[in-house]
Parts: structure tokens; C-alpha cells; sequence
């Protein structure tokens, strides 16, 4: 059976998988313009991965238990390329200066998208938590 309870834990799941999604997001964004890392290539796009959260429950059916992060993936499309032979990370020989993948409108999509997802999270606990209110309340008002 499924425990009300455990609809809190889902959306608390989400709230915490949304935040990290929102810092990788961020995160993105402040290396736009990073053109060589420790690795001596330009930043790398993060992408947050995600995996839905089972329990196995008494009777052999799985319970869901919200959202977990698992890892981040790097981005492997190709970096954006310019000439600009006076940037000192350019090439030497042809000039050519090569450019994070990150696309700062698909960021900010991304990041409104994670902001919606975890104030959609945030009010459905607060439903619960005014359901739960309402139910003590007509438990207390029938003594």
C-alpha cells in the first residue's frame, strides 16, 4: 500500500535532485567563456543524470520513492571554433581559438526549467503539509 507519507519524501526527493540540477545549470553558465581548463581543452557542458528511486515492498511490488541523482555526463558535442589568433589560447598555427559548447539561451532554459520543476515540488509539499493541518484539525474539533 502506499504511504502517505512517502508522497512527501517524492516531492523532497525532487526539491534536492532540482537544486543540483540548478547548481550544474549555474555552474554552466559561469564557464561560458572558460577556453582551456586543467585538461588544456575548453569547459565542458555538465549534464545532470537522474534515475527514478524503487523500494521493494512487502508482496514483491516496487514502491516508488521520488527521483536520485546518479552522476553528471559531460557533453560531447563539438566546441564552437573561431578565429582569433591574438587570444592566447588560440592555436599558434592557424589562429583557430576553440569555445566552450555551452549555449547560454538552452542554459537558461534549462535553469527556468529546474526552477519550475522545484516550485512545483515546494507547493506540493506544502499541500500535503495543509492537508495533514486540516485532517488534525476535524480530528481535534470531533473529540
Amino acid at each position: 500500500m502506499f504511504d502517505s507519507f512517502s508522497a512527501m519524501d517524492i516531492s523532497a526527493s525532487g526539491l534536492a535532485a532540482e537544486r543540483v540540477r540548478m547548481e550544474v545549470t549555474a555552474n554552466n553558465i559561469a564557464n561560458a567563456n572558460t577556453t582551456q581548463t586543467e585538461s588544456g581543452d575548453p569547459f565542458r557542458k555538465q549534464r545532470v543524470i537522474f534515475a527514478a528511486a524503487m523500494q521493494k515492498a512487502p508482496g514483491s511490488m516496487l514502491q516508488p520513492q521520488g527521483v536520485r541523482v546518479v552522476g553528471l555526463e559531460a557533453d560531447q558535442s563539438d566546441f564552437q571554433e573561431i578565429y582569433d589568433p591574438q587570444h592566447p589560447h588560440a592555436d599558434e598555427e592557424t589562429g583557430i581559438l576553440r569555445l566552450p559548447n555551452v549555449k547560454i539561451p538552452n542554459e537558461m532554459v534549462d535553469l527556468i526549467t529546474a526552477s519550475r520543476s522545484y516550485e512545483a515540488n515546494l507547493r506540493a509539499i506544502s499541500l500535503f503539509k495543509d492537508m495533514v493541518e486540516q485532517t488534525l484539525n476535524l480530528l481535534q474539533g470531533n473529540r
